[in-house]
């Protein structure tokens, strides 16, 4: 659970900080055509495409490369990464009764030996339910096989696992990339490419996307340009991707909590950029939920573990950051809902209509958004 009073204060930021018309999933809706989704990543990383929208509607898009954004950006400007490590959550197996093909998503551990999951091909099971799961690659592996013991609201199973991988399920596991990416078919270059260069801290089952353009190279070169950066962590989980309802107001939605750290470094590196006048980007909206999440009603940072389900949408009031670098997103997402807020949902929407014009590359492995 998080520190005392912080999930008070994340649940109270949840709300619009003054009154707006509702907000609906159909005003986050666009047209992509299904050539635009990016199914491996531009090499080198930093070639992919960069638009940048300034937050002031007098200033036109530009157009430019991930290698520009030393120069976009100013000496002395702070970038947040999040350096949370994908671990390959995903397992494929069967009924052991009747050999169905199933697929799970390990979402987190529950106790030794038992963690929750979502589950594909699995329908109503009952409580008892049997699976067996084997190496990724079809080799011999370590068997390994489960047990429906708990069924949730929502959707989520707890399976309680026997064999010599049962204390880490993921030793047979894949990475899980999205099923917009090959059908969500990972194969061996998916280990590195659905990693960011600076992932350190094993957790998430979904990659901070927008951490991904970034190589050696395009850090020492904004060390070089004076752009300094910190880390915060937050373990990318189903809340960050889950579908909005289809219908409703989204001041009635809700997201799963994640597991986050703001480091003290990190909290102090924030606090003297924004005591100095010096821009606070994030670098991807799950580094901006983690800090929007801890920052006080003055900005102001403290050192704070525990979950957040912090949904921003219109009417939030930004306290911590003042510019993001983000990839495109799913439509009717709460990623897309983050960046309107941030930008404004009008020319959020325009820019990502000529983004489709001009060919930009979408969703994981696609092109950015600069965002200040």
């Amino acid at each position: 659970m998080p520190p005392t009073g912080l999930y008070r204060r994340i649940t109270e930021d949840r709300r619009p900080c003054y009154s707006l018309p509702p907000v609906k999933p159909a005003d986050f809706d666009y047209d992509l055509p299904a050539d635009r989704i990016a199914q491996r990543p531009c090499r080198p990383r930093d070639a992919a495409r960069l638009l940048v929208l300034p937050r002031d509607g007098d200033e036109s898009l530009r157009h430019a490369a991930l290698g520009d954004l030393p120069d976009c950006l100013r000496p002395g400007d702070l970038l947040v990464l999040n350096d949370t490590r994908v671990i390959p959550a995903r397992l494929r197996g069967w009924k052991t009764a009747t050999g169905g093909r199933i697929e799970i998503l390990i979402l987190r551990g529950e106790s030794p030996r038992r963690f929750r999951v979502r589950a594909r091909g699995l329908g109503h099971a009952a409580i008892g339910t049997k699976l067996s799961f084997g190496a990724v690659d079809g080799s011999e592996g370590a068997p390994l096989s489960a047990e429906v013991v708990t069924r949730g609201k929502d959707a989520t199973l707890v399976l309680a696992f026997e064999g010599p991988a049962a204390s880490d399920p993921t030793r047979l596991g894949e990475m899980p990339i999205p099923p917009y990416i090959r059908g969500g078919r990972a194969d061996a270059s998916d280990v590195e490419d659905y990693q960011t260069c600076f992932a350190d801290r094993p957790g998430a089952i979904a990659a901070p996307t927008a951490g991904l353009h970034f190589t050696p190279r395009l850090l020492d070169r904004l060390d070089a340009r004076g752009i300094a950066r910190t880390r915060v962590t937050l373990h990318v989980g189903w809340g960050t991707f889950a579908p909005l309802p289809e219908e409703g107001d989204l001041d009635a939605a809700c997201l799963h909590a994640e597991r986050f750290e703001v480091s003290e470094d990190a909290a102090c590196a924030v606090n003297a950029a924004r005591a100095g006048g010096r821009r606070v980007i994030a670098v991807g909206t799950t580094s901006a939920r983690a800090l929007e999440s801890v920052a006080a009603g003055d900005g102001r940072m403290a050192a704070a573990s525990g979950t957040t389900d912090l949904f921003i949408r219109p009417g939030h009031r930004f306290r911590a950051i003042d510019g993001l670098l983000t990839n495109f997103h799913l439509p009717r997402s709460s990623l897309l809902v983050l960046v309107c807020a941030l930008a404004g949902r009008e020319r959020v929407i325009m820019a990502y209509r000529e983004a489709v014009r001009l060919g930009y590359r979408f969703y994981s492995y696609g092109d950015a958004m600069l965002i200040f």
